[in-house]
């Protein structure tokens, strides 16, 4: 394919070399002329592993060249990457002047382009979701005096390339994420990567910006947090390297996608109690903990969502699926659910709960003084049966994924829902009228 690259800085530079050398003509383009005569020279503007050789070899064979002028390379090619940088403004929000600057300058190229086929601009550029339909593609339709998905076609392309390894990533990638306007798009796209390994996953454009924040938090989060660790060890005299050893052999909770599913609060018995002793034996060796220090503050602010969307619907009975910690359980120790309902029969909501697992007479020891403390009415509060709480709410909160309860939860009639377990069947009821998910 024909492609031009604009923006050759480490992503571009990259990605058109790399592309450059899986067979396509690729035109990199970009406003410093150095970066564009050093590319022409066959020498890398960027200093990368392996770059130069690759840049010396697609250069001298004519499958790579650069330029400076915009409307030149996009009229010269099928697929369009936009590589260009999306620094932070000073109050940290996202710089979009590079990408509105050369949208337009795509724009207006394509406006002059007669014939050709259809032109495929790819967004490579980090941004946030809503960038490329609400700003990018209403630039492209403006200066194209076309529509997007009919006249030319867009995709969001995130790259997954690490600095000093990006060629290496280029060719051997975690993944490949499409975020596609239209299919025909996407398949454009698709064929720039023909015969690369790892997954390939087409999805909507918004999905494909939030993925790249999703790596780029968590991958922030997992230093921050082994860092943290490390130095709470050190302050206790213990080897980090070997706990964090043992940490990572764990392949079925730790390095896993356990407990990395958008749900519900989490509670019980050992993580909120585990995580403030360990919070306060950091403060006590006088070591900085934030991120640990800030996680059960997280937890409880999620558990607030939930409260706030029963508050907006304006109703006032109100019922709650499930009160155990966890499923198949009737520990209460802890239960976000159990501090949920408390904070909804505290706004003077009239609560009614069923939990299969949950019997006043059958609760003994930690468990029934825990809830005496906590939620002392709980007797007037539960119910017998799934109907008695449909037949009584106005809202219902789903906090469990007992069969009993699924089979019973009504479609569009009935009471308002809240899911906060991701129902089986959240896709089909986020369409219905009075479906409400807490994080989707």
């Amino acid at each position: 394919m024909r492609v031009s690259v604009l923006g050759l800085g480490y992503v571009g530079c990259v990605s058109a070399a790399c592309l450059a050398s899986l067979g396509h003509e690729v035109i990199g383009v970009d406003v410093n002329q150095a970066k564009v005569d050093l590319v022409n020279d066959g020498k890398a503007p960027v200093v990368e592993e392996r770059i130069g050789e690759l840049i010396a070899e697609v250069v001298r064979s004519g499958a790579l060249r650069a330029t400076g002028d915009v409307r030149e390379a996009v009229m010269g090619s099928e697929v369009s990457l936009v590589c260009v940088g999306t620094p932070s403004e000073p109050n940290g929000s996202l710089c979009t002047t590079y990408l509105e600057r050369v949208t337009e300058q795509i724009g207006a190229a394509l406006a002059d382009r007669d014939g050709g086929g259809r032109q495929t601009v790819v967004f490579r550029s980090t941004m946030l979701p809503g960038t490329c339909l609400n700003l990018l593609v209403p630039i492209l339709e403006k200066y194209v005096g076309g529509t997007a998905g009919v006249d030319f076609g867009v995709v969001v392309n995130p790259e997954f390339l690490r600095e000093g390894t990006s060629v290496r990533d280029f060719f051997d990638p975690p993944k490949t994420v499409i975020g596609e306007f239209d299919p025909d798009s996407g398949d454009a796209v698709a064929a720039l990567y023909d015969g690369l390994p790892g997954e390939v996953f087409r999805v909507p454009v918004p999905t494909a910006e939030a993925i790249k924040y999703a790596d780029n938090a968590f991958h922030g989060l997992k230093i921050g947090f082994a860092n943290e660790l490390g130095a709470v060890c050190q302050a206790l005299g213990v080897d980090s390297h070997q706990v964090m050893d043992v940490f990572l052999a764990d392949r079925k909770l730790n390095i896993s996608p356990a407990y990395l599913r958008p749900g519900f609060a989490f509670g019980g018995s050992c993580l909120p109690k585990d995580l403030r002793s360990l919070v306060h034996a950091a403060q006590r060796a006088d070591v900085s903990v934030p991120i640990l220090a800030h996680v059960l503050p997280s937890n409880s602010d999620h558990l607030q969502r939930a409260v706030e969307l029963v508050e907006r619907t304006g109703k006032r009975r109100a019922g709650l699926f499930g009160l155990s910690f966890k499923p198949g359980t009737d520990d209460l120790r802890e239960s976000p659910l159990v501090e949920l309902a408390e904070r909804l029969f505290g706004k003077g909501y009239d609560l009614r709960i069923y939990d299969a697992n949950v019997s006043l007479s059958r609760l003994l020891g930690a468990n029934r003084e825990y809830i005496e403390t906590r939620l002392p009415h709980l007797a007037q509060l539960l119910a017998d049966s799934v109907g008695e709480v449909l037949e009584h709410a106005e809202v219902c909160l789903v906090g469990t994924r007992d069969p009993a309860v699924l089979s019973a939860l009504p479609h569009g009639d009935g009471p308002l829902l809240i899911d906060l377990v991701r129902l089986p069947d959240a896709e089909t009821r986020r369409a219905e009228q009075g479906y409400m998910g807490l994080a989707w």
